[in-house]
């Protein structure tokens, strides 16, 4: 059931740079379709998350937050109360500010990455290369593990023991995991050109590359893989469902 509008209801997204933001369309339009009069949804761009009690202190009504690129994990401490799944991945996308005034930390990119990863899979899907390591990243590793899908991370700068550098992903590594993710903000618009630096040439129709990014629908990652014949998805289908699942969250 959706929740009836009593008074002001404010919800938002924090993060750095999030002009572009899908989830401020995205929910905007969907508080028109259903006559939320009362509801809005904002950006809070901010240059550091030292600047978060701020937001909280001076946002009079607010509901609830998405949580997205650089803050995901940054957030964590300055939240009273975490969900059991985000503490395991420790990873933060959505946070819902209670009766109370505590705030309380969900992950929903699990539940969006799964349901839109799923119906892809198929029997040589047995291990994955994560491209990135940032918070994004942490909920992808907990569904592919749920999953019992192989991990490797790739990091510019490589410290434990399942991540590995760019300049070192070799043929066999490749042929090897046939799920590559990207986690990284490489190729989102403007900077179109941009890919993570990956030895494409041994890409095959066996492979599958998702994309969390979403703008534009088919990045130079997403290109360079069809030119292979590898299925292919972005991160859109992700992002829906993930807003579907926040608000659900907000609204019990």
């Amino acid at each position: 059931m959706e929740k009836e509008p009593k008074g002001m209801f404010r919800f938002g997204l924090l993060g750095k740079d999030i002009s572009y933001s899908f989830s401020q369309h995205y929910f905007s339009e969907k508080f028109e379709a259903l006559q939320l009069n009362d509801y809005t949804y904002e950006n809070f761009d901010i240059a550091t998350i030292d600047y978060f009690p701020e937001v909280i202190a001076n946002t009079a009504e607010l509901a609830g937050m998405n949580v997205t690129i650089p803050y995901k994990q940054a957030v964590l401490p300055y939240l009273d109360e975490i969900d059991e799944e985000a503490d395991k991945i420790g990873a933060v996308n959505t946070i819902k500010i209670l009766d109370n005034g505590l705030l309380r930390g969900y992950n929903t990119d699990v539940f969006g990455f799964e349901e839109s990863l799923l119906p892809l899979l198929k029997r040589q899907h047995k291990k994955a290369l994560i491209l990135g390591t940032g918070g994004a990243s942490k909920a992808v590793k907990y569904v592919l593990d749920m999953n019992e899908i192989e991990v490797l991370f790739v990091s510019r700068s490589p410290k434990e023991d399942n991540e590995i550098s760019y300049e070192n992903i070799s043929e066999s590594i490749m042929k090897e995991h046939l799920i590559v993710v990207n986690c990284t903000p490489l190729g989102t618009h403007p900077a179109v050109e941009l890919a993570p630096n990956i030895p494409y040439q041994f890409l095959s129709s066996n492979h599958l590359l998702y994309d969390l990014i979403y703008n534009p629908a088919r990045t130079t990652f997403l290109k360079k893989g069809l030119e292979k014949g590898t299925q292919i998805m972005n991160g859109l289908k992700m992002l829906e469902l993930q807003a579907e699942k926040s608000w659900e969250i907000w609204n019990r």
